[in-house]
């Protein structure tokens, strides 16, 4: 496997899947973190749909010290969903993003022709009480809050909601996916509220629906570079590993056109800003 370009050393992967997983994974955590150190990371956010990762990445941290990994909590059915207690918890561990429900949620399970699933939305079409709670949690915390795989107009709501919070440190997660696709007029709008846009390696690929790296280019070139992060989403068996895919997608976006410059803020700065 070969290593990050010179002007990529150092680079944060903020979306990244590992083993102990309930589906299959290229990687254990610890292999994930070995190779990462020798492709030229600086940092790794484990990502897990199912369970929390902040304990996993410090014991990940014990075993592989010169790179940095970082865990979280996802809010799907598991950890209870909107559960404000967990994610008490998930803060008091460590946990560096609170991210909203993912297979679990309504819009996601729309896709998949589904019923039922959490939604941000009360039967009002106000945010729930609960979520409010989550994100005044986030608020006196460090962490990130992700919008998963809410529909783009339940993801605007909780950014909105989230920004009068306080909170500063945000994701819209992969906003070319189409059950997750935000217009870009959206996108200039929340990129307003201190909002970045993780736009994943693993939309381009077949089994995502294949994102063109044109459609990608064309967001970042209308919504900015300064807001967009650059993550791979990979560890699935099928696809190249995390620390691969990373090399791929910066050779394929400068392509396209940007600057080794603009691919160090998006796969560099800007994630390693929403980590500090």
């Amino acid at each position: 496997m070969s290593g990050l370009p010179e002007y990529l050393r150092g680079a944060v992967d903020l979306h990244v899947h590992s083993s102990p997983d309930r589906v299959p994974r290229r990687l254990d955590d610890i292999d994930l973190a070995r190779e990462a150190v020798r492709a030229g990371f600086g940092a790794l956010l484990l990502k897990n749909d199912m369970v929390p990762t902040m304990d996993r990445a410090y014991l990940v941290n014990r075993m592989v010290p010169d790179i940095a990994i970082y865990g979280g909590i996802v809010l799907n059915d598991s950890v209870g969903g909107f559960n404000p207690a967990a994610v008490r918890v998930a803060l008091e561990l460590g946990a560096r993003v609170v991210e909203m429900p993912t297979t679990a949620a309504h819009n996601h399970k729309l896709t998949e022709h589904g019923h039922g699933g959490l939604s941000v939305f009360d039967a009002h079409g106000e945010l729930r009480h609960d979520v409010k709670e989550i994100c005044i949690l986030i608020a006196h915390s460090r962490a990130i809050l992700a919008t998963g795989h809410l529909s783009p107009e339940e993801g605007a709501a909780l950014i909105r909601y989230a920004y009068t919070q306080g909170i500063r440190r945000m994701i819209v997660s992969h906003p070319e996916w189409e059950p997750t696709a935000y217009p870009i007029a959206l996108q200039r709008d929340l990129a307003r509220y201190s909002v970045m846009f993780e736009r994943q390696f693993l939309s381009t690929t077949a089994q995502i629906g294949g994102v063109s790296m044109e459609m990608i280019a064309n967001a970042v070139a209308d919504v900015g570079v300064d807001s967009t992060i650059l993550a791979s989403g990979l560890g699935q068996p099928e696809n190249p590993p995390p620390a691969e895919g990373m090399a791929i997608y910066a050779e394929r976006m400068q392509s396209t056109g940007f600057s080794p410059d603009n691919l160090r803020t998006m796969m560099v700065a800007n994630p390693s800003h929403l980590l500090e």
